[in-house]
């Protein structure tokens, strides 16, 4: 058992291998929902061959929203301890994806390292974040992870209060994606366009908050490296029954217009996210039959 302060929540709580009493509410022992390749991430992650996704059930942010709710908000998943953490990157490796996705990775950082500690992949290892990471857990996973995927979701107290009770999201997660910067440098692909190394930061619009990504726009621009590519993402879908303004429907053509055209005034490189990606359809299955399969007797 360990008293917890992984994320910047610091709750100082008491976890043991299965039970946790922090905000996450998560054990030590990371639980599994998904293993499976995934073909829906950015180009240069799921690539022609899939992104070897591995979800983590539980999130340290938590947000009202989330489309993983069914894992981020419950205890859903196989529990593992690192060896048999190791033995699961394996086999999705085997798959011929292009990378080991990890995602909502945080609350479980000293068993996921310590697995992959024992054997590194020989593919990219993502770490696919909320961003809202203690810059000690970026220095920790220094040479086990190749890439770092940050989303940047809130630029003002009240927002990040509301939406993830978490009012000092932007200084913790920006101090982070700085840290991840500053380690991988600027992107390394493949000669297939395969992001090897690198950080990307990721942006979802929120429907009547367009100020705030023009916001995180200007902070990516002004205190990233330059080059450093953004993902704009699109693909807020209204789940979990959120009663607040806004969040009851899909963002508009004009706030993605708005947004996306300073992105392009700001010539940040990057993705922009298509309009069909803001639909329900393409939440992944968990626990589903595949993920079951390579989570079998490890």
């Amino acid at each position: 058992m360990t008293l917890c302060n992984l994320c910047p929540r610091r709750c100082n709580a008491l976890r043991t291998d299965t039970q946790g009493q922090g905000f996450c509410g998560m054990g030590l022992m990371p639980l599994v929902s998904r293993a499976a390749p995934h073909l829906w991430e950015e180009p240069c992650i799921s690539g022609t061959r899939g992104s070897g996704t591995v979800f983590f059930s539980g999130c340290s942010l938590g947000c009202v929203f989330c489309q993983n709710e069914p894992i981020s908000h419950r205890r859903n998943g196989v529990a593992l301890n690192p060896h048999q953490l190791s033995r699961l990157f394996e086999r999705v490796e085997a798959l011929g994806v292009h990378n080991i996705n990890l995602v909502s990775p945080t609350h479980f950082a000293p068993a996921i390292l310590e697995a992959l500690s024992i054997r590194k992949p020989g593919i990219p290892v993502v770490w696919n974040t909320s961003g809202y990471e203690n810059v000690q857990t970026v220095h920790d996973a220094k040479g086990l992870v190749d890439i770092w995927l940050p989303d940047f979701k809130y630029a003002t107290e009240k927002t990040a209060a509301q939406l993830a009770d978490a009012p000092d999201y932007y200084e913790a997660t920006l101090a982070a994606i700085q840290a991840m910067c500053d380690q991988t440098g600027l992107p390394v692909y493949d000669e297939e366009g395969i992001m090897q190394l690198g950080t990307m930061v990721r942006h979802l619009i929120l429907p009547l908050r367009t100020a705030e990504s023009i916001t995180i726009l200007d902070t990516i621009a002004q205190t990233l490296p330059k080059g450093t590519p953004v993902s704009l993402m699109r693909q807020y879908t209204p789940m979990n029954g959120v009663d607040l303004p806004g969040l009851d429907r899909r963002l508009t053509a004009r706030e993605y217009a708005k947004v996306r055209d300073h992105m392009l005034m700001l010539d940040l490189p990057g993705y922009l996210q298509q309009k069909e990606a803001a639909n329900s359809s393409y939440t992944p299955v968990f626990m589903d039959a595949e993920s079951l399969r390579l989570l079998e007797n490890l």
